[in-house]
């Protein structure tokens, strides 16, 4: 019982890290002109674990895979986001 309320405590926070983080970055696009295409391409990745995490909610059923997957996902996106950006706009530019 422990370890199922952990693991979807974790879980959930992954869901609405996701979700915040996937909204902040379309109001950075939107109301400081942040480059488009460059902050919606690194969104990616946090609108599936959002999508994800909001099926597994609306199931009750959560999964370790998730978690993990998504600590790893946000811990490396979160560490080179700046270099991808820059990396991106280049490319785009």
């Amino acid at each position: 019982m422990r370890q199922r309320n952990l693991k979807s405590l974790i879980c959930k926070i992954i869901f609405f890290y996701s979700i915040f983080y996937g909204a902040m970055k379309i109001i950075a696009v939107v109301f400081r002109d942040a480059w488009p295409l460059p902050n919606l391409i690194m969104a990616i990745p946090f609108v599936i674990f959002a999508v994800v995490g909001g099926i597994m909610l609306k199931r009750d059923s959560y999964s370790w895979v998730y978690v993990g997957a998504g600590v790893i996902v946000i811990s490396i996106v979160r560490y080179y986001e700046m270099q991808w950006l820059q990396q991106l706009h280049q490319y785009f530019s």
